[in-house]
């Protein structure tokens, strides 16, 4: 029961840092894109794409540190510990080296006409390039102290530094009206400085805290367990450039065949699906210690099961919030922004369909994670998630319509989620039919409810003030079709026993069972 309070404890946490962030990044972008305007903004969401795209990235990455730790803190061995977060900072700081050389060689052959730029705004393009390339090195090499914390479950000031970093950013979009200079090279240089704030605050916190984080520390480089981390590292951070190259690759297409415009409507799609992603992700963060744990403890069926919770739970926290955005989205973005581009409600409901069938099976990345063969996962996985661009290629080439990538988007990810399947079940020995009793068919009962009462509710009312009807009446069908047909018996057994003790009615003498 300890392991389940710690998890409710940070998820807690998680979902307070996520309300406050989540409100001020959707009105900060709602400022940027009013101060800079359509054409700059879809500028610098192309050039600065893969720095923005960095929050996944640095997050994919932090779990092979955190792997690695959380797995000998299952084996209760503090020694291992502190040769890991040695070499794992070693490590990064390598690759941060090496990814700001690999993004400046490519600078090069990007602004020489392959990017469709207004020729007026090439110059500053470049320059913000060169910032946001700078900042991957601070940010790759934040990732052993982010791992640290996370496999401490020191979710609090994690929390902390990302209210920070929002309330920054939000700062830069109100200097932007009160500058006449060149407002997006301005807002490039700030942006990129927030990056090196975060890990400063980061790196002090934890060698101040944790006696793995420590200068001497650093002294414990070891060629093998170097070796082991790199091959960790270097698959993780395969899988995560496939998918980081899937979706800045999709901009990179949107903007040779329509221009930036469409950028811009595609930026704030994606965007709409990271924040409501952080529903599901501000869970999966808080399980993965406790699954990584439940491995180095050879508890391997404990480790199976919590995956099954994560990718059932993360889905539905998802979908919570994501389906009654998918119908009403157009009143949505009318309400956030000023100026809607063309595509954007459309983007918006395609990239939020294909994020839900990610989740179908995301607690599968964690296992897979967890048990530390990943090299195949990776290639395998990573490598078809790619096969995305060429296809989306083909279609814009015949004169398919821009959102039509999207569609294809949705199509990959749903094969991908049942070759995970069979994946895990080599892996990990992974029973697909209980993956199918606890996961899929507990899903698709509240699913179908929220998805009818939605679209009822379009139906019978009028547009104006119906997202507020949407809203409401969609948490009710969606908390009570869970409740019934959603969980499992040990689930229910667990968010029971949860209540009880946050209402200290709990018997002191009563055994309870954990997850």
């Amino acid at each position: 029961m300890r392991a389940a309070n710690k998890v409710a404890l940070n998820t807690g946490i998680l979902y307070g840092r996520m309300l406050v962030t989540m409100g001020i990044s959707l009105y900060s972008t709602r400022l940027v894109l009013d101060a800079l305007g359509s054409t700059d903004f879809g500028i610098f969401s192309l050039v600065a794409g893969v720095i923005a795209m960095l929050s996944f990235l640095n997050a994919a990455m932090t779990t092979s540190t955190q792997r690695y730790l959380s797995y000998h803190q299952g084996k209760k061995d503090v020694a291992m510990q502190r040769k890991v977060f040695a070499n794992s900072l070693w490590l990064h700081f390598l690759i941060g080296g090496g990814l700001v050389l690999v993004l400046e060689a490519i600078g090069f052959f990007l602004f020489d006409g392959f990017l469709n730029i207004p020729l007026d705004r090439v110059e500053t393009a470049k320059i913000i390039y060169h910032f946001m390339s700078a900042t991957v090195f601070f940010t790759v090499l934040a990732v052993p102290f982010n791992g640290s914390l996370t496999a401490h479950e020191n979710m609090l000031w994690i929390a902390i530094v990302n209210i920070i970093e929002t309330l920054l950013k939000l700062g830069i979009a109100f200097i932007l009206f009160s500058i006449t200079s060149d407002k997006l090279l301005i807002y490039g240089l700030l942006t990129s400085v927030i990056s090196i704030v975060c890990f400063v605050l980061y790196a002090v916190f934890c060698f101040r805290k944790y006696e793995e984080c420590s200068f001497e520390a650093l002294k414990l480089v070891d060629k093998k367990m170097l070796r082991e981390l790199t091959s960790f590292a270097g698959w993780n951070l395969f899988g995560s450039l496939c998918a980081l190259g899937k979706v800045q690759g999709l901009a990179v297409l949107l903007n040779l065949f329509f221009g930036a415009v469409v950028n811009a409507a595609y930026a704030i799609a994606y965007q709409v699906s990271s924040q409501l992603n952080f529903f599901s992700a501000t869970l999966l963060r808080a399980l993965n210690p406790q699954i990584m744990k439940s491995e180095g403890a050879n508890d391997r069926k404990r480790m199976l099961r919590l995956s099954m919770i994560a990718s059932k739970f993360c889905f539905f926290l998802l979908a919570f919030v994501a389906i009654p955005c998918i119908f009403e989205m157009e009143t949505i973005l009318a309400v956030w922004l000023k100026n809607v581009p063309d595509y954007t409600a459309t983007f918006c409901r395609l990239i939020l369909i294909g994020t839900l069938t990610n989740q179908l099976t995301v607690g599968l990345q964690s296992a897979a994670q967890a048990t530390g063969k990943i090299k195949f996962y990776q290639i395998v996985i990573g490598g078809f998630s790619l096969l995305n661009l060429p296809l989306s290629y083909l279609m814009l080439y015949f004169h398919f319509p821009a959102y039509s990538v999207l569609i294809s988007f949705i199509l990959i990810e749903a094969i991908a989620c049942t070759m995970r399947l069979f994946f895990l079940r080599s892996l990990a020995g992974l029973s697909i039919k209980e993956y199918f009793n606890r996961v899929f068919l507990k899903e698709a009962i509240p699913v179908l409810l929220m998805v009818a009462t939605c679209y009822l509710i379009t139906i019978v009312f009028e547009p104006d003030y119906r997202f507020l009807i949407t809203a409401f009446t969609s948490v009710v069908v969606c908390l009570v079709g869970i409740y019934f047909w959603g969980l499992c018996s040990d689930e229910k057994y667990t968010i029971h026993q949860l209540l009880e003790k946050l209402r200290g009615k709990l018997q002191p003498g009563r055994k309870l069972q954990t997850f």
